[in-house]
């Protein structure tokens, strides 16, 4: 028995010393452990639990990422399946043993695969074992793990040093009696590292975990085989270049010793590298302070690692006296000269105390890359960029890089006075007045393909992160126009299907109100035209034929309004639709936009509008009840679908939005919904909600604070006072009180206001001056079928100023949003997706590893072909012999061919004017000035421009739509290896794939 006792022992002493049977035990367990891509969704694959690496990498989240991916149109194609050796391991409760990575961060390649974007964290790295000092490895090791690199036992296990390991096991035995705080640590690098990656927070918080991370440990280590001599090294330098390191101000976590010498000492690890590979053991009276400090400083690092935010948020004198006494004890040791530890004693560390300087960036060659992070950011749930960049994950965007570059480099260059000269930018209407240098130019360029669109360019020269094409409401002037004609078409075309059916006779006895212009145009083509096909019928309603007069007033918007033409020449002249958007006419888009809206307005046969017309009708009271039912229900679920869903102060935006704010609007608004508020708050809405540099008497707000009490004025008074729906107000109060209401609850609670609202309106007293306001009423409902329509169309903001005006611009837009409006129109009526990542790979050569394509969902016919090929052949004359003639020749293929081109120019100009009695203009003060042009080439390529000018400098420009018509022409040839690629030229090649 002693004998068997005797052997059995040395057999313990020789596996302790050798490891022989582990590596053979664990070699074969980690041999099975191993995994494979393949087609489509894995049916074996085990996410790990949230762990400071798998979140930081974003392993753990690759559930919820993958299920929010999959709901936005990308699916997965390829997937790691784990084999049934490694998800044995997992399901035991251990980690996942792959070889994993040191750096990693999100990068963005463009169309070509070539690099857009990369973030490496960590960002300093030893790139080899080779490369580190071999006096800092000593250092380490004989701090935590002396035996690691022992060369007399190949088959070493590293997760396992027994001495250290039954060291600490007996003092925490100690603890455990006399209730000391602290023990030393039994782990080695290998369960460090598999502590600080894979343990919850960072920790070890039992002695279960310990085992976790010990058997993981050793996984890892065999899974190459028994002989872990290069694993071993591998070992320390995965240590030293991830090892935590608390956080700091200005750059976040910092793991390793590269980025924390720079984070925390503001030294540079390769210069430290170089000092410390020099040093000897017989080291004398060589100057050693430079070398020194340096040793010192990864040092404190090394010891920091075990209480990193306490040692490097602390006293800096507490780091640097247990800095020296390991000093001290590295050299009694003889693991660094004498020379080199006296050194270090007198060296000071100099911690950083600052924040960390952020490196210099230019937001204007990162807008494209930063579009698609943003896109990223929002697709996997709104995640933090600082996030986002730390992610194991490679994105293939749609953007053309080297165009990409070449345009913003010209943009950038434009700031230049001379060479914007050379440009040509500096003429009448142009630059000729104003500094170049001030004036922000957007790019932004799609290509059609067949199941989406496709993001190519998207850039421009402000160098801020705000991105000009998605991020702004701007008035963009007549572009406005675009939209109104794709409108009126669109009715046509609405007309044409409902009409083109009937015969003469049904067509001469159907009722059409005199006010309903475009039915009545429609019924008058069919009976007098020979061919019933949709697209003569829009030819034919292309010219239509309107007075560009400015002598008329409009009641619009609440009262009376003039409009101006830009050539006042064409104020004397009629010309046809097609001709007034050749020519961006004013006054025929607005006489347009007042027939668009009565269309809608008396369009339906026994409509509240026509209601109005015989106030002695004797059904009119039971008319108005039903009518007043239905139409209110109807406008309430357009209402509830916009505000559902909504905080209090969401609902408030969107209320205010597209609205001119006046003292007595915002009174009328506070009082509608918030009739609970006192005094004081109703002031604070008031003029919190007023533009800067009006502050309205406190009498006065105290008098409207009583007069527009709900218990003095109607609902509908306040409604027209407010310029608001009155029901829209009404549902607003309702939700702040009610914010979880549904549907039916809305219906059923705003009966009676139904009724009211609508029956005041139809009172035969005083019917003149109430007529004017029912017409605001109706004419403000009138805008929300137009609203409808636009929003089909893109339109990105949630309601339109109820104004001819908006015809011209006054209910803003975007240029992404008049981009989207031009895919449309090239798509022949289509909305097809628009895309501008192709694919999402995660986690690539690991057990987690996916990848994602983008899967457009089905194009939405929302306009008839023929409508779309109407405009844009209304577009192309726009260039041709329009306000946009600069491009015509702009684009012309090697054999002399032109590209066609086609747009729709618009100016911005954004003012806040005062008025005071009699309507007098008391001050006009510039807010922006904008000039946009949105095109299409070759009906392939889409696009928007815009030159911008904020604040009050805008004053000092005169500039016009044609400043980003000549832009385009200057760009072309930047462009033009795109486009011609695009066509399949024989000269050009690397054609963006789809």
């Amino acid at each position: 028995m002693l004998l068997l006792l005797l052997v059995l022992g040395l057999l313990v002493v020789q596996e302790i010393r050798t490891s022989s049977y582990q590596a053979y035990f664990f070699s074969r367990l980690a041999g099975k452990a191993n995994y494979a891509l393949g087609p489509g969704p894995s049916p074996a694959i085990r996410f790990p639990p949230n762990a400071p690496y798998d979140d930081r990498l974003g392993y753990a989240e690759l559930p919820v990422f993958l299920d929010k991916l999959q709901s936005r149109e990308f699916a997965i194609v390829q997937q790691a399946r784990m084999s049934k050796g490694m998800t044995e391991i997992v399901d035991a409760g251990y980690f996942a043993p792959y070889p994993e990575k040191i750096q990693s961060g999100l990068g963005i390649v463009d169309c070509h695969k070539d690099r857009l974007f990369q973030e490496r964290y960590p960002r300093r790295v030893y790139e080899n074992f080779e490369d580190i000092a071999p006096i800092l490895v000593q250092s380490l090791l004989f701090i935590e793990n002396r035996e690691l690199l022992d060369p007399d036992h190949p088959k070493r296990n590293p997760a396992v040093e027994w001495d250290r390991l039954a060291s600490a096991v007996l003092t925490k035995a100690k603890t455990t009696l006399t209730g000391e705080s602290r023990s030393p640590g039994g782990s080695t690098l290998a369960t460090q590292i598999e502590k600080y990656r894979h343990s919850s927070e960072g920790r070890t918080s039992s002695i279960r975990e310990k085992f976790q991370q010990m058997v993981s440990a050793a996984l890892r280590a065999y899974q190459q085989g028994e002989d872990t001599s290069a694993v071993r090294r591998q070992l320390v330098l995965s240590y030293l270049n991830t090892m935590p390191l608390s956080a700091k101000a200005g750059y976040g976590e910092v793991h390793g010793l590269g980025d924390g010498l720079w984070v925390w000492y503001g030294g540079d690890i390769k210069e430290a590298n170089r000092l410390l590979q020099n040093v000897d053991m017989d080291a004398g009276d060589a100057d050693l302070s430079e070398p020194a400090q340096q040793f010192k400083q990864l040092l404190s690092l090394l010891i920091s690692q075990r209480r990193p935010s306490y040692y490097l948020d602390a006293n800096e004198a507490e780091l640097t006296q247990l800095t020296d006494s390991h000093l001290r004890l590295l050299g009694s040791a003889g693991v660094i000269p004498p020379a080199l530890r006296d050194a270090a004693l007198k060296a000071p560390l100099h911690r950083r105390v600052s924040r960390v300087p952020a490196p210099a960036v230019s937001f204007v060659t990162q807008k494209a890359a930063n579009a698609v992070r943003t896109h990223l950011a929002g697709l996997l749930g709104g995640s933090r960029l600082y996030d986002l960049d730390r992610l194991d994950l490679s994105v293939a965007s749609t953007l053309n890089a080297p165009v990409q570059t070449a345009v913003t480099d010209l943009l950038r260059d434009l700031r230049n006075p001379a060479s914007a000269k050379a440009a040509g930018l500096s003429a009448k209407q142009l630059l000729e007045r104003g500094d170049p240098a001030k004036v922000v130019y957007s790019v932004t360029l799609y290509e059609r393909g067949a199941q989406a669109n496709y993001l190519r360019v998207q850039t421009d020269n402000f160098d801020q992160p705000l991105n000009i094409n998605e991020g702004t409401k701007l008035d963009l002037g007549s572009t406005a126009k675009l939209r109104t004609l794709v409108t009126y078409l669109d009715i046509m075309a609405n007309l044409h299907q409902r009409l083109s059916v009937l015969d003469k006779k049904q067509l001469r006895t159907l009722e059409v109100d005199r006010q309903d212009v475009l039915t009545r145009w429609a019924v008058d083509y069919f009976l007098a035209s020979k061919d019933p096909g949709l697209s003569p019928m829009l030819e034919a309603a292309l010219e239509r034929r309107y007075s560009a007069s400015t002598g008329e007033g409009f009641f619009t918007g609440g009262g009376l309004h003039h409009f101006s033409n830009f050539n006042r020449d064409d104020a004397g002249r009629v010309m046809s639709v097609r001709d007034g958007l050749r020519n961006s006419v004013n006054l025929v888009f607005i006489r347009l936009m007042r027939d668009i809206v009565h269309h809608y307005m008396f369009l339906t046969p026994g409509s509240s509008a026509k209601l109005l017309q015989d106030a002695s009708d004797p059904r009119r009271a039971a008319y108005l009840s039903r009518f007043a039912d239905r139409e209110g229900q109807v406008f309430m679920r357009r209402f509830l679908a916009k505000y559902q869903g909504k905080t209090a102060q969401e609902m408030q935006a969107l209320l205010l939005e597209n609205r001119r704010p006046t003292v007595s609007r915002l009174a009328a608004m506070s009082r509608s919904i918030a009739p609970e508020a006192t005094l004081a708050q109703f002031k604070d809405f008031v003029k919190g909600n007023l533009p800067d540099g009006v502050d309205p008497d406190e009498a006065r707000l105290a008098r409207l604070y009583v007069q527009y009490a709900p218990a003095q004025m109607s609902l509908a008074d306040r409604g027209y006072l407010a310029g608001v729906h009155p029901l829209e107000l009404w549902l607003v109060a309702y939700l702040r009180q009610h914010p979880g209401a549904t549907q039916a609850q809305v219906v059923l609670a705003s009966s009676a206001q139904r009724q009211a609202v609508y029956a005041w309106l139809f009172s035969v007293h005083r019917k003149h001056a109430q007529d004017q306001r029912i017409l605001g009423l109706l004419e403000s409902e009138g805008f929300l079928e137009i609203h409808r329509q636009w929003a089909q169309m893109g339109y990105p903001f949630n309601s339109l100023v109820p104004s001819y005006g908006t015809a011209l611009g006054a209910s803003a837009d975007r240029p992404a949003a008049l981009a989207e409006l031009m895919g449309i129109l090239v798509n022949d009526g289509l909305h097809k997706p628009t895309t501008r990542i192709q694919s999402l790979h995660f986690a690539a050569a690991t057990p987690y590893e996916t990848l994602l394509q983008n899967q457009p969902a089905k194009a939405e016919r929302v306009l008839a072909p023929e409508v779309a090929q109407a405009v844009r052949g209304a577009l192309r004359l726009v260039v041709a012999g329009g306000t946009a003639q600069r491009v015509k020749q702009a684009f012309v293929r090697p054999d002399g061919r032109v590209f066609s081109v086609g747009g729709k120019t618009g100016t911005g100009d954004q003012r806040f004017d005062t008025y005071g009695p009699g309507g007098r203009l008391i001050e006009s003060r510039v807010v922006n000035r904008s000039a946009t042009f949105v095109f299409n080439i070759d009906e392939r390529f889409f696009g928007t421009i815009i030159a911008y000018v904020p604040g009050g400098q805008a004053a000092g420009y005169d500039f016009t739509s044609g400043l980003p018509v000549q832009l385009l022409k200057v760009l072309a040839p930047k462009l033009m290896p795109l486009i011609l690629a695009s066509a399949g030229s024989p000269a050009t090649t690397g054609a963006c794939a789809h």
